[in-house]
């Protein structure tokens, strides 16, 4: 039996073994990681098994899986209003964002090497722009408004004719704020050279996600009930893009390496359900949202980050005073599980996208983010409240007024 079969049959025990389990666990960090569904895992377990070829291989077993291989790719594409010679299968969200900003930065920089961007972005976006900057590129940051939103005259400002790539979140990973992309895109695309990349992890079943009007847009499938390990990068299929990988073939030109048939396959299936579903989550969500935020409003001590407007998934508070790193650990102890920012921040950092709205430091350090999902129930926001009371009452005497 093959590795990867048995680490799927164990899976399936720790499932089965956990139906049993009195513990509370409350996992509210839905934002770094969702679990799978069953499904999904159903389909990577039955492709594996089924389909042995490798999609580039010349021969039956090779043409039968490139052809489940296209039909997972179509239907990505069609549910994101791409086509199927626009889906790139990465190894993530970060491989795909980094592969979009430094393709597109080589690609073209013969027009231009400036780059606009926001403080909002993930690390895998911040990252690649930086060691570009440091590599001679220029790049500008565009302001945001009180709610985190995009300044669109300061964006119209900023931009320029050697402008090559505007690179923004749909919905950014530790506020939740929804960017208006159709607005972006017109301003973006006024330049016969510049290229919009959006980052849409956090959006892509979480609310209505089309490609039409963007250039390069990134995302990854753990996010929505997926497996971890693949991502996308839908790109124009005008657009040129030096790959960050080379030697070989994939599904495109664009990224080596043995295509991943049974990623590509769970990947489909987690975006099928998402998008089917995604109406009916979203309502339920929200109401989760507005009963969380209806509570939290009750301490004086507590700022709401996330715009009303914003993602309901997503919900970032400051809490004065309190060290949110001991906050989120007492939590932790009690089986409760939250972030303090993204996943991939440095601890003991700013919220960078708290900052940028508020300007206050000692708020951007103070963050807590909790994350909702479909699987959430009231229970367990019920459940979350009346041990964040009790741990903030632990911390200290000093905070005492919050209560």
């Amino acid at each position: 039996m093959s590795d990867i079969n048995i680490q799927i049959i164990f899976c399936y025990q720790i499932k089965e073994e956990q139906k049993g389990v009195d513990d509370i666990m409350i996992y509210l960090d839905y934002a770094a990681n969702t679990p799978v569904d069953k499904g999904v895992l159903d389909t990577f377990y039955d492709i594996s098994l089924t389909y042995i070829g490798n999609p580039n291989s010349p021969h039956t077993l090779g043409d039968k899986a490139r052809e489940r291989m296209d039909q997972s790719t179509k239907q990505i594409a069609n549910l994101l209003g791409a086509k199927e010679n626009e889906v790139i299968y990465t190894s993530g969200a970060s491989e795909s964002n980094n592969m979009a900003i430094k393709g597109i930065a080589s690609s073209y920089k013969r027009y231009g090497k400036h780059i606009i961007t926001t403080y909002l972005e993930h690390a895998s976006v911040t990252g690649p722009i930086t060691a570009l900057q440091n590599d001679g590129y220029e790049v500008d940051y565009i302001s945001l408004s009180d709610n985190g939103q995009v300044d669109l005259n300061h964006l119209m400002e900023l931009i320029r004719e050697d402008t090559i790539l505007v690179s923004v979140c749909y919905i950014d990973s530790e506020v939740g704020t929804i960017q208006q992309i159709e607005e972006i895109s017109k301003i973006a695309h006024a330049k016969s050279h510049c290229f919009l990349h959006v980052d849409a992890t956090q959006a892509v079943c979480k609310i209505p996600v089309s490609f039409e009007k963007i250039d390069l847009m990134t995302f990854s499938g753990h996010k929505f009930y997926g497996l971890n390990g693949c991502g996308i990068l839908l790109k124009k299929e005008s657009i040129m893009l030096e790959p960050l990988i080379h030697g070989g073939l994939s599904t495109t030109s664009f990224r080596s390496g043995t295509p991943m048939l049974a990623l590509a396959a769970a990947t489909e299936k987690a975006l099928t359900i998402g998008v089917e579903n995604l109406t009916v989550r979203y309502e339920y969500v929200n109401e989760l949202n507005k009963e969380l935020r209806e509570a939290l409003k009750a301490y004086p001590n507590i700022k709401i980050n996330t715009p009303i407007q914003g993602s309901p998934f997503i919900l970032n508070i400051s809490i004065k005073g309190v060290n949110t790193n001991q906050l989120q650990n007492e939590l932790n102890k009690r089986d409760i599980y939250v972030a303090t920012k993204s996943a991939c921040c440095a601890p003991n950092t700013v919220s960078r996208p708290v900052y940028a709205m508020t300007k206050d430091r000692k708020l951007a350090l103070s963050t807590l983010r909790i994350s909702l999902s479909h699987l959430t129930t009231m229970d367990e926001i019920d459940f979350f409240l009346d041990n964040f009371k009790q741990v903030l009452k632990e911390i200290g005497d000093n905070h005492g007024k919050l209560y």
